[in-house]
């Protein structure tokens, strides 16, 4: 009669261990310590029962690619180019790929991605931006399988590991340097003010408030693009020439104010044009801030007052917290596991350059 096959748990009866011990001593997972003794008394029981490991299929079958699937809204914004260098800087150095999935804030494109998951098995999944709200759940349930960190704008409640960003706080900022420099009068320019882009909404509603504080309630105009832009594919100018029209329709309408606040810097950086088109002094007639800080803000000859969020850090952040989960997994058995839930949310920071300065003064006559 053949002798039966030893076992991976004959082992650990043997040795006097736990299966899992038998495990990782046998698989070499020296990053988990265990005593020399230990490590001896395994070893000397799996040759006396003449036990091997289980032999791999073939190595194509069991090399996993180490990858990081980023969802993300467009590639057309500096915004977002900003963030994906933030990942790539840390997955490169970690030796981690990006594939990256270019929503253009489209529900079934995004579906489309969500479906590829179990065939692409990443290791890890950033989304640039908030779930589609039909998808929430979905994602939520993912975040349970996979490491999943969400750079986003949502509420503190979130079940899934977030980069936050209080967007009613940054649209505080805004005002409040306006507010500092005399401006009474002012304009808010924003893509269009979506349910689907809530967030966008927050940054008005605390720039409006900060106005409401002094009094001021109904001296803050809203110029929002229509909705229809957002059901078209972004192209490198779509939000230059939003603020470039807004601030155009702004003109021609004779609306009265001193400053003009961008939802972000490339709307901000379109306004300047169209005001100096306009043959608009900035700041001495119309100030103009925007938020984001993104490269072109701080070229000399645009010199843009902005709000930094620190985006790219943002990026590096969320491809560190998916690193650390998976380590962390690997180190680990499954019911050993941590229990941890990351939620990092960094101060936004003003930064004053040449775009604002106090409030010209009407001569009265």
């Amino acid at each position: 009669m053949a002798r039966k096959k030893a076992t991976s748990s004959d082992v650990a009866k043997r040795a006097g261990v736990s299966q899992a011990t038998v495990s990782m001593v046998l698989n070499k997972k020296y990053n988990v310590s265990f005593s020399r003794e230990t490590v001896e008394r395994v070893e000397q029981a799996a040759r006396e029962l003449g036990y091997r490991l289980p032999s791999r299929k073939n190595r194509k079958e069991n090399k996993k690619e180490k990858l990081i699937v980023v969802f993300c809204p467009t590639l057309t914004s500096p915004y977002y180019v900003l963030l994906l260098q933030g990942i790539e800087s840390v997955a490169n150095k970690q030796g981690f790929g990006v594939f990256i999935c270019n929503t253009q804030r489209d529900a079934k494109l995004e579906e489309k991605y969500l479906k590829m998951m179990p065939a692409m098995q990443p290791q890890g999944i950033i989304y640039a931006c908030n779930p589609h709200p039909d998808f929430q759940g979905q994602v939520e349930e993912l975040a349970k399988e996979i490491p999943l960190v969400i750079i986003s704008n949502k509420e503190k409640t979130t079940t899934v590991d977030a980069i936050n960003q209080d967007n009613t706080v940054v649209g505080k900022m805004m005002a409040r340097h306006l507010l500092d420099l005399g401006h009474r009068k002012v304009a808010f320019i924003t893509p269009p003010l979506t349910k689907r882009q809530w967030q966008r909404s927050k940054r008005v509603d605390g720039f409006v408030r900060e106005f409401e504080k002094e009094g001021l309630k109904n001296c803050v105009i809203i110029k929002a693009a229509d909705e229809a832009i957002d059901r078209q594919s972004p192209s490198m100018d779509t939000e230059y020439s939003m603020g470039y029209r807004l601030t155009m329709e702004l003109l021609r309408d004779r609306e009265e104010f001193t400053a003009i606040a961008g939802q972000n810097d490339m709307m901000a950086i379109g306004a300047l044009d169209a005001l100096r088109e306009a043959r608009l002094h900035v700041p001495r007639d119309v100030s103009v801030i925007g938020c984001d800080n993104i490269f072109y803000s701080g070229i000399q000859r645009i010199s843009l007052t902005t709000i930094d969020h620190f985006v790219a850090l943002k990026g590096r952040d969320a491809c560190d917290i998916i690193i650390r989960k998976i380590d962390t997994s690997d180190h680990f058995l499954m019911d050993m596991m941590p229990a941890s839930l990351y939620n990092i949310e960094y101060t936004p920071k003003l930064i004053s350059r040449k775009t604002t300065g106090y409030a010209r003064v009407r001569k009265e006559l």
